[in-house]
């Protein structure tokens, strides 16, 4: 098979030809046609999240299985497919409850751990394989719901863990991200009043289109002032923070309202003051969250097969151009989400 490899951190893909993978009993294969190109590998291709190598990254994909191993019962050859991220095990408590994320015997994650969709074909364990449902046009728009495992079901999920409700005013910290703007779409399908917080300008057109009501310069604004102001002086019910800065999390706590909640998902993940007296009078709460449950994944491709929400997709390039695509990563010069084209060919939508 053909594959994009990293040989080490801050490297260049080297493009090779490897052997095509063959699934143990409880594994499958998947042909790739399309793998979402985010931060997250991103990161672990600058080296500022650490992996194996060399490695293939990649795992927001669509695909379809190609080969089973002996004992899988549960997809066949030609199922259309996407990927799990965490290698969980599933026989421990958080497993069996259903929160894999939290599983006491994570094996790590696709496209760090082991190897992932830059390549023509990916082997995983069959769990870590899910079913597209009825309803996805994925040959037709294979970038598309490639991206919904990640940047549709991380909102779900946020929803659901800061307990968001109609009514409710959010605020969102990096709302012109690749899953900050799934975010301004999700919370405005909750019919909350979206606040959009991010400093790069040029992506505000697509926060307005995204869902956000009143959207903050972060670059020239003292945010917590703005907020007070927009707010009256109450603050918000919801911070939710994707880039995570001692500056945003405390600047989040500065403007959460009574019984807010400020959920705070990876990013810089760095250390904070909070005022613990603050916190009791107002009964705030400060949640952390990790990726999404297998679950919450299948929720988000419902939504998308339902219609009640379509992934923003700027930049959609053949494979080849990885290393091009990878420098607008690292400058941020990406409005919502992008993917390599794997085994599919750009669609004619004309």
């Amino acid at each position: 098979m053909k594959a994009m490899v990293l040989k080490a951190a801050n490297t260049p893909f080297v493009f090779e030809i490897l052997p095509d993978p063959t699934p143990g009993p409880n594994e499958a294969v998947a042909r790739v046609l399309s793998c979402g190109s985010g931060l997250t590998i991103q990161h672990v291709k600058a080296g500022r999240s650490k992996a194996l190598f060399p490695r293939i990254i990649g795992h927001e994909i669509t695909g379809e299985i190609v080969e089973t191993g002996s004992k899988v019962k549960d997809l066949k050859i030609g199922d259309p497919v996407t990927a799990y991220y965490y290698l969980y095990c599933s026989n421990c408590h958080w497993c069996q409850s259903n929160l894999e994320p939290l599983c006491e015997n994570n094996g790590g994650n696709v496209g760090k751990d082991c190897d992932g969709g830059y390549a023509e074909l990916i082997k995983l364990p069959v769990q870590n394989f899910i079913k597209l449902p009825p309803g996805l046009e994925y040959k037709k728009f294979p970038a598309e719901i490639g991206v919904i495992s990640d940047a549709v079901a991380t909102p779900v999920k946020v929803l659901k863990r800061a307990r968001v409700t109609a009514g409710e005013t959010v605020a969102v910290f990096g709302a012109g991200g690749g899953i900050g703007i799934h975010m301004l779409m999700l919370a405005r399908r909750a019919q909350t009043r979206v606040i959009a917080i991010d400093i790069a300008t040029n992506k505000f057109d697509a926060c307005d289109k995204a869902g956000a009501d009143e959207i903050v310069d972060a670059s020239e604004a003292k945010v917590s002032e703005a907020i007070l102001d927009l707010t009256k002086g109450k603050g918000v019910d919801v911070v939710i923070d994707f880039v995570s800065t001692a500056l945003t999390l405390e600047t989040g706590m500065a403007i959460l309202g009574r019984r807010g909640r400020l959920i705070t998902l990876g990013g810089h993940g760095q250390k904070f003051t909070a005022d613990a007296s603050t916190m009791l009078l107002k009964e705030q709460e400060l949640l952390g969250s990790r990726y999404v449950t297998r679950r919450e994944v299948v929720d988000a491709l419902n939504l998308v097969a339902n219609g009640d929400i379509w992934p923003m997709v700027t930049d959609i390039r053949p494979w080849e151009e990885a290393e091009k695509l990878h420098e607008l990563l690292e400058k941020g010069d990406v409005t919502g989400r992008a993917a390599l084209l794997i085994g599919a060919q750009r669609p004619n939508l004309s």
